[in-house]
């Protein structure tokens, strides 16, 4: 199964997770993409789409997800058949804002027609887990959902 990592980041703990997760998935051809490089309009039907991004400042996405998050407005592409799922990270010693930067990319690809497998897995800076023990069984349990609805 094809699979691309796409992540957000701000200082960094979103690229480090995305590339953990392509490596924990070495089974299936995945590639790993910082949302900055990716264009909203080379979506494709075929691959799945791991949506790992932190939040930064008053709830926005981070840096290298702002010109992603500006073109899929600009562009609005139809993303009918294509799945995603999302992996925010955040603090809750921030609560008013707390994981909205995944909060606003599942928005984006859900109103652009995108199908989300599962739900968004929030981790939590403040908490106990560490990212890696809640991305890789939710990076796993996806892609088993995922295998059935692209394999038709």
């Amino acid at each position: 199964m094809q699979i691309a990592v796409l992540y957000g980041t701000e200082t960094g703990n979103a690229e480090m997770l995305a590339e953990d997760i392509g490596a924990h998935l070495g089974d299936h051809e995945v590639t790993v993409c910082n949302l900055s490089d990716f264009d909203p309009t080379g979506f494709d039907p075929a691959v799945l789409y791991l949506i790992v991004t932190s939040t930064y400042g008053e709830g926005e996405l981070p840096a290298s997800a702002q010109p992603f998050g500006n073109a899929m407005e600009a562009a609005a592409p139809d993303l009918t058949g294509v799945h995603f799922a999302v992996f925010g990270m955040g603090d809750s010693a921030y609560p008013e804002t707390f994981n909205y930067g995944g909060k606003r990319l599942e928005e984006m690809m859900k109103n652009a027609g995108a199908v989300m497998l599962g739900e968004r897995v929030t981790h939590d800076a403040s908490g106990d887990d560490l990212a890696d023990d809640l991305a890789f069984p939710w990076a796993e349990a996806v892609v088993a959902i995922a295998e059935p609805a692209l394999a038709a």
